[in-house]
């Protein structure tokens, strides 16, 4: 049996179809083709150039994952389950969150969330001369939610406003904690870094995480890591030792890559796409040399 012939509604979408491609040579058919219309537009005054960037960061939002805004596991203030109400309140004062994973025997056993609203009931008691023996820690904790560091962070933003969750406990490959986001992390990397009151402090930069190993921001001035370290990097060219690690590897690094200044190696454990996080530095047991290179080199 022959093919039915295309029908005069097929023919005419076809050619409707055709026409409008001809008539509108402006499709866009990638990214980087919006943020040109983007930039042309910021350019001509349609929209201020804020507006700009923050189309800008969206658009690039959906290609960034957890593991790129993530606090790592190292950086994560935690509450044990044994901490007294003495304990948990020395611990807000410190840090100023609002939110606290609770560990039982280590980081990699998150057992819940304690919001530190849900103490106020017991400070106050406590300031009537009330009972606080009475206090249960566990009772308080909240489910918390557990995210893999690779998931999408427009997919972590939906979950969170569907879950009305601010804060997601960070499993890497192998199940393991490899940190912590939060609400305020996704946002950031739309509108930029998010300050309240407590940020208005001087945040420690430098924290020791064994005896040859330290965290380091990235935005830490050379000369705060010189008098931490006893080094002497210039700081002539870059201010930051973050700037100072981009400059030696010669591009922005990214998660897990490594550098070597002096006696000291930098690893980066937080970076995106835009800027680096945190470092971790350790304290080598040689300052490497050229000439050691090269034997090392010829017995490889």
């Amino acid at each position: 049996m022959e093919d039915e012939p295309p029908s005069t509604d097929s023919k005419r979408e076809s050619l409707w179809q055709r026409l409008k491609n001809r008539l509108c040579p402006c499709r866009i058919r990638s990214v980087e083709q919006t943020k040109h219309l983007v930039r042309h537009a910021a350019d001509a005054e349609v929209f201020p150039v804020s507006t700009a960037g923050l189309i800008d960061s969206v658009l690039d939002f959906h290609e960034l994952r957890v593991r790129d805004v993530m606090v790592p596991r190292g950086q994560m203030d935690v509450i044990e389950d044994s901490a007294t109400l003495s304990d948990i309140l020395s611990a807000a004062i410190e840090s100023g969150h609002s939110r606290y994973p609770v560990i039982r025997a280590n980081r990699d056993e998150v057992i819940g969330i304690l919001l530190i609203k849900e103490l106020m009931r017991f400070f106050a008691d406590r300031e009537e001369g009330g009972d606080s023996e009475t206090f249960d820690l566990l009772a308080l904790v909240r489910t918390p939610m557990f995210v893999p560091e690779s998931k999408r962070l427009d997919a972590l933003l939906a979950e969170f406003r569907l879950t009305r969750t601010h804060m997601a406990i960070v499993l890497d490959e192998f199940g393991g904690v490899a940190g912590l986001v939060t609400i305020e992390d996704v946002l950031e990397e739309i509108v930029g870094d998010i300050d309240d009151e407590f940020d208005v402090e001087e945040r420690v930069n430098i924290r020791q995480q064994a005896p040859r190993r330290h965290t380091v921001r990235a935005l830490t001035p050379i000369s705060e890591f010189n008098a931490a370290f006893g080094t002497d990097f210039s700081d002539d060219e870059y201010d930051t030792i973050g700037g100072l690690v981009s400059n030696t590897l010669g591009h922005l690094p990214r998660r897990g890559e490594v550098a070597r200044l002096g006696s000291y190696e930098f690893k980066v454990l937080g970076a995106d796409r835009r800027r680096l996080h945190l470092l971790l530095v350790t304290k080598l047991d040689f300052e490497p040399t050229e000439e050691g290179s090269d034997d090392e080199s010829e017995g490889q």
